[in-house]
């Protein structure tokens, strides 16, 4: 064990057991090299069989939907699992089965296999909640959205070394990255197996799990009737679409654009993990101490308004300067906004609420990233290339309003 101190005056020390930190920072940024090392190469994964670059985007956003759909489903239930049965045991499963994802993805042969990789990942993909809620039993509260900052950073750092390591690795083959992220998943899931503390105490445990508990819309509309958490997911909402969107379409959008390759795609990848690092490593601490996680996340919201007025404007003066820098602020509005809502979620809710909470966000995450990559392949082939970037701007000045009022509330 190691000792933190607390700002707080009544918690003057609390502990953290270091090898549960420990696991939860590998699990993480596995997680950021896992999901990026793969990002630069979906589209040349899929590209054998379509046969225009239109129907390529509809199945980049299709593929990025499903995914999005099995977790909307699974989320729920795993976060129920792992308030009764402990994080452990649910965050193994989880991380085996990303990494048959990656493997059967890889392999590929046909879209349906392909489609059939997503599928088993996504249904395991709900585990980011049941990390959140492992991190919430092992912070105490003042101090969580200090670590999810550090999480965010984190998993920055695995966003920077994925993506370039998955470019270069697509010199050798297309399917390279994903057997690389099937491995280093897998080595995570060994080395949790015989390091991994549990994290939930058994006397904060659920003692019994119902139906209603297990149905991911009853569970939306039950957080959505939380009046402490109503407005703050509805904002998230509106935010995580568009995110969604640009996420499908991020390759595909520099193939179209600016003929890019898989290392160059690859690079701009790495700077959204760059800008995690900077963004947490130097300016988030900053934040912290003059600005609520409620300000914060209004901030990064605004942040990310101008990288989406950006990034549509690369578009139409085809000029990649434009693009990058949008990136960059969009990424830093991402990179503060993450911990601030995580902070504000986890604090809403006692301990044997975590895995249901963090379970239901990651719930309306997934439903937000299955409807924005739907949306945004359409408009992306049928409106042009700058019309998911707009619906960016469009839908989080929607949002600020939403998330402003509950702060004033709560003040």
């Amino acid at each position: 064990m190691f000792k933190l101190r607390s700002t707080h005056k009544e918690n003057a020390e609390q502990t953290i057991d270091k090898h549960a930190l420990l696991f939860g920072l590998i699990s993480v940024f596995l997680c950021g090299i896992g999901f990026s090392i793969i990002a630069p190469v979906v589209p040349f994964l899929v590209h054998p069989y379509i046969s225009s670059p239109g129907e390529q985007a509809i199945v980049v956003t299709l593929l990025t939907s499903v995914y999005a759909f099995c977790v909307f489903f699974a989320a729920p239930v795993l976060g129920a699992l792992s308030d009764k049965y402990g994080r452990r045991p649910l965050l193994l499963v989880c991380l085996l089965g990303s990494a048959i994802g990656y493997l059967v993805f890889g392999i590929g042969g046909a879209l349906w296999v392909l489609f059939a990789g997503r599928i088993i990942e996504g249904i395991t993909g709900g585990s980011i909640g049941t990390i959140f809620a492992y991190f919430a039993d092992i912070i105490p509260p003042e101090q969580r959205t200090k670590y999810f900052g550090w999480v965010s950073a984190v998993v920055g750092v695995g966003t920077v070394i994925g993506p370039t390591v998955g470019g270069l690795l697509a010199k050798i083959d297309y399917s390279a990255p994903m057997y690389f992220g099937a491995v280093i998943t897998l080595v995570n899931v060994i080395y949790g197996f015989f390091f991994m503390p549990e994290s939930l105490d058994k006397k904060n445990r659920l003692k019994e799990i119902t139906f209603v508990r297990l149905n991911p819309f009853i569970q939306l509309a039950n957080l959505l009737s939380m009046k402490n958490l109503n407005r703050l997911l509805i904002s998230a909402f509106l935010l995580w679409i568009p995110n969604g969107s640009l996420q499908a379409v991020f390759s595909q959008f520099t193939i179209d654009t600016f003929s890019w390759k898989p290392a160059l795609i690859g690079l701009m990848f790495s700077i959204m993990g760059v800008q995690d690092i900077i963004s947490q490593g130097f300016i988030m601490p900053k934040l912290l101490r003059k600005r609520s996680d409620k300000q914060i996340a209004i901030l990064g919201m605004i942040a990310e308004i101008i990288g989406y007025s950006l990034i549509a404007l690369s578009t139409l003066f085809s000029f990649y300067p434009l693009f990058i820098a949008g990136m960059f602020i969009f990424g830093f509005g991402d990179s503060i906004f993450g911990p601030s809502f995580n902070g504000m979620l986890s604090k809403s809710v006692d301990s044997s609420e975590q895995g249901r909470v963090q379970g239901g966000s990651q719930s309306i995450q997934a439903l937000a990233r299955m409807i924005g990559p739907l949306i945004g392949g359409q408009i992306y082939v049928s409106l042009g290339h700058a019309a998911p970037a707009v619906m960016g701007v469009i839908l989080i000045a929607a949002a600020i309003p939403v998330l402003y009022k509950r702060t004033l509330v709560n003040i």
